[in-house]
């Protein structure tokens, strides 16, 4: 069936406006962090795996980190084990981790290395214990307690920060033509394996890869100001005054922290943006508009 003229015009205009950010960004590293809506819809699932394909053939380097929460609470809701959460983080002892692996190591990651393949790409999964990738830390939670002479430590299990990435197995596979998928696990020097926040570890592996680009993909538009409007290209200074006054607050702080910490630490700029929209992560990088908010150092 052939398009009109009206519709021909619109195509080529998309095309020659994507064209000058292909040629910034051939044979640059771009780390996303997958997550929210974009890995529970198909439609969205199947649009986020064109775009990671499309992206590796016009010679970019993307690399996926991958979350996997609602899954995890799932199966341990199928074999009758509670989830219980302190601080917006899941206690994650012996038996918990081990669903935590099996759900991020393997079905989550899985699906996803499967999906980029089914649509022409040749993606890798990964956890941070391939390649001794993540080296991690056990997470210690004090809590502040207004009738406690000192602070109050909580021990949360098998949860834990990044201490250290050794980013050869991902320098060996982004600049061939393979597409790393990471589960955000990591194992401590005593050997355990520790459940890691997942735009952390994104963004760990952004600063050590100097990437050009960190994209947070999240169930909301990006940053919105205090009547509700997104907030687009921003500095360091103007997120740190955002937060001063109270604008960016609850769970949007962390994703904020782990942002400025990547543009701090020499990623050219970071992103975040939201998964519900189909094709987001092609439209930030590829049109002058964006569909979520630019942070940059």
């Amino acid at each position: 069936m052939a398009i009109d003229s009206k519709q021909a015009m619109n195509i080529a205009k998309v095309l020659t406006e994507a064209l000058p950010y292909i040629q910034r960004f051939a044979g640059k590293t771009l780390v996303i962090k997958y997550g929210g809506n974009a890995m529970v819809e198909q439609s969205l699932k199947s649009g986020f795996a064109r775009d990671i394909v499309l992206m590796k053939l016009v010679g970019i380097n993307p690399v996926v980190v991958h979350g996997g929460g609602p899954q995890i609470g799932s199966l341990l809701k199928r074999i009758g084990k509670e989830s219980t959460f302190v601080e917006g983080m899941r206690v994650t002892d012996a038996e918990t981790m081990d669903v935590v692996e099996m759900v991020l190591g393997g079905l989550v990651n899985k699906e996803i290395v499967n999906l980029i393949n089914r649509h022409g790409g040749r993606a890798v999964g990964l956890s941070g214990k391939d390649g001794d990738l993540i080296r991690a830390r056990k997470l210690s939670i004090t809590r502040n307690a207004p009738e406690a002479q000192a602070p109050e430590i909580i021990d949360i299990g098998h949860v834990g920060e990044v201490e250290s990435i050794d980013p050869s197995v991902l320098d060996m596979l982004a600049h061939s033509d393979f597409i790393p998928i990471i589960a955000p696990i990591g194992v401590g020097s005593d050997g355990h394996s520790y459940n890691i926040n997942a735009d952390l570890v994104a963004g760990k592996i952004a600063e050590v890869l100097r990437a050009e680009k960190l994209i947070l993909l999240t169930n909301t538009q990006g940053l919105l100001d205090k009547s509700g409007n997104l907030l687009t290209g921003l500095n360091s200074r103007q997120v740190n005054a955002l937060i001063a006054d109270g604008t960016i607050s609850g769970g949007m702080l962390p994703k904020i922290r782990c942002v400025m910490d990547a543009v701090s630490g020499g990623v050219r700029s970071a992103h975040i943006i939201d998964g519900r929209v189909e094709h987001a992560v092609l439209l930030e990088i590829f049109t002058d508009l964006g569909v979520g908010t630019l942070i940059q150092s």
